[in-house]
């Protein structure tokens, strides 16, 4: 007999773990360069894609099969008998897609350590090996009936069964790869890369935390009896941990690097979910809160001993959120679940068992990802050439120009539609236009000494942004009415403030600065200058510069006048 509301909360579960999807996707691609944009998508869309259905055809049946205590059966499919491991209440097909979402779950953890550098072939690769009988196989003697779970050994949610595996896989396949260009000087100091979208990697985070209550709450499996408790429980427990977890962090870098560290706290915020993951059924609030604060400070030293220590270069910092948190959520469960941890008086028998089952999992992922990567490796090859890298992923793997369309010029054909050119296919006939300039816009060469023309000079100023408005008001006060500005990035002789990006110093201590640009005729040069230094000055350090240049001469092109004349609105 079926039960509409534990089908219902077993379906909005699937539902909400697959937009996990969404959140990894943009997490990766905001923590990672624009270059490789779109290929950070793809590897997203392909671990669901992929994983679907392999886990339909192999993986689901060595997962559940009852076969015995290592791993499942063989089943293509799944056309066997699983109704004892199916929920009560709730039709085999609704279970069948839960599970098959936590699958993709582990499978697209590790897109983002190997990001902008690895092969798509080679991740699809990867991606349907992990779906296929890695993540099965370990997920049988956790959750399938397998020898963990005869010991005892408990895992909620999946802290270890699919972040920890999805972790140690990531591990693995960093390490193989080796870092990015440019990541580690001569010397061996780690250099900072930061990614390009930190608003998109938030957004990735938020997707993230909101469809971990249906992560972690839904899978109850259940919405009666004693269900319904729980339910709430875990819902309160899931969302303590991170809480908690990222204010640890913020104080933490605050202290660490004199200040809070946004990225940093954004990882804690994920690594808070997954070390919740595994206990949130058996923790109290005082503990989800306590394992936050655990969760909060170990994301921070050991993203920083990848990082620095081991060379390992995660750009998103995936194996420290999913595999140490996730290995260190699932032994913290011995210690506080509240009826059989070691700080509730329940002994050392439980905490021995979770210990034991993180090692043998992480062993067995680890050795057998080693052996899937290696194979990879000496056959289709992991990583791409320098070539590639230095052009991003999405140039080299998928043809796509740019993620971001509309900041790339594009030819626009008779009915208004951007057409794509490449290079080698502009010919001289294509940019040339049918009426010769020349002929178009008569041009007279006049020198700009003489005494019907007055002398022109170009002004430039550099500056800090916050001063541009002010700036801008000032010169138009004095008569200025053209100007072009630019956002660039420099320093001055004083190389600028040291600045940190997840805890490594960025080597080119570049400043965001405003560059202006103009030239003047009528209005005199010193009272340009003059405005300017007003305008800006502070005393501080980083007020700016300013370049005076002589122009030769100036031409309009809508009308052909030079000099003088050319800088003049005769409309």
């Amino acid at each position: 007999m079926y039960s509409s509301v534990n089908t219902i909360w077993v379906l909005l579960g699937a539902a909400m773990v697959f937009f996990m999807q969404a959140g990894f996707a943009m997490c990766e691609a905001g923590f990672t360069r624009a270059k490789n944009s779109g290929n950070i998508l793809m590897k997203n869309l392909m671990d669901f894609s992929i994983g679907t259905p392999v886990f339909w055809l192999v993986g689901f049946g060595l997962m559940f099969g009852s076969t015995n205590s290592i791993f499942g059966w063989f089943d293509p499919m799944v056309r066997g008998d699983y109704s004892a491991v199916t929920p009560e209440g709730v039709p085999f097909m609704a279970f069948l897609i839960f599970q098959t979402v936590f699958c993709a779950t582990a499978a697209t953890i590790v897109s983002g350590s190997m990001a902008e550098r690895t092969k798509f072939s080679a991740y699809c690769l990867y991606s349907l090996c992990i779906s296929l009988f890695i993540y099965p196989i370990s997920g049988h003697w956790i959750w399938g009936g397998g020898w963990l779970s005869e010991l005892g050994f408990h895992d909620f949610a999946g802290s270890t069964c699919v972040h920890m595996v999805g972790g140690v896989c990531a591990l693995i396949g960093a390490s193989i790869l080796g870092p990015r260009i440019g990541k580690y000087g001569k010397d061996g100091k780690v250099r900072a890369i930061p990614g390009h979208n930190l608003p998109l990697a938030a957004l990735g985070v938020f997707i993230l935390w909101f469809a971990w209550f249906g992560f972690n709450g839904c899978s109850t499996v259940s919405m009666e009896g004693d269900a319904i408790a729980s339910a709430a429980s875990v819902f309160v427990t899931t969302n303590m941990c991170p809480a908690v977890a990222c204010v640890t962090c913020m104080i933490f870098t605050w202290i660490r690097y004199k200040k809070p560290d946004v990225s940093m706290t954004y990882n804690a915020a994920l690594a808070g979910l997954v070390g919740i993951t595994a206990g949130c059924d058996m923790v109290s609030p005082l503990g989800a809160a306590i394992m936050g604060i655990i969760m909060g400070i170990a994301v921070v030293l050991s993203i920083e001993f990848f990082d620095q220590k081991l060379k390992i270069d995660d750009p998103v910092g995936a194996i420290s959120v999913h595999g140490v948190c996730g290995a260190l959520g699932t032994i913290c469960v011995g210690l506080f679940a509240t009826d059989s941890g070691l700080f509730y008086g329940g002994g050392a028998h439980f905490f021995l068992v979770q210990l034991l089952g993180v090692v043998v999992v992480a062993v067995y992922v680890a050795v057998v990802m080693f052996i899937v990567f290696t194979i990879i490796n000496k056959t289709v090859g992991l990583r791409v050439s320098v070539e590639e890298e230095l052009a991003g992923m999405d140039s080299s793997e998928h043809n796509l120009p740019t993620s971001y369309a509309d900041f790339v010029p594009m030819p626009v054909n008779k009915s208004g539609v951007a057409q794509v050119i490449a290079p080698e296919e502009v010919s001289k006939e294509a940019i040339s236009a049918q009426v010769p300039i020349a002929e178009a816009i008569p041009v007279t060469k006049r020198t700009i000494d003489d005494g019907d023309n007055p002398k022109l000079t170009k002004v430039v100023v550099i500056t800090k942004p916050s001063r541009l408005d002010k700036l801008k008001e000032a010169l138009e006060d004095i008569g200025i009415a053209g100007i072009t500005v630019t956002n660039v990035l420099g320093c001055g002789v004083e190389k600028g403030k040291p600045e940190y990006y997840r805890g490594a110093a960025i080597d080119m201590t570049l400043r965001p600065k405003i560059k202006m640009e103009m030239v003047v005729s009528r209005i005199p040069v010193d009272t340009v200058v003059d405005t300017c230094r007003q305008t800006l000055y502070t005393g501080h350090i980083g007020d700016g510069k300013i370049f005076v240049s002589d122009i030769e001469d100036v031409i309009k092109v809508r009308t052909g006048a030079t000099g003088y004349d050319a800088l003049q609105d005769e409309d």
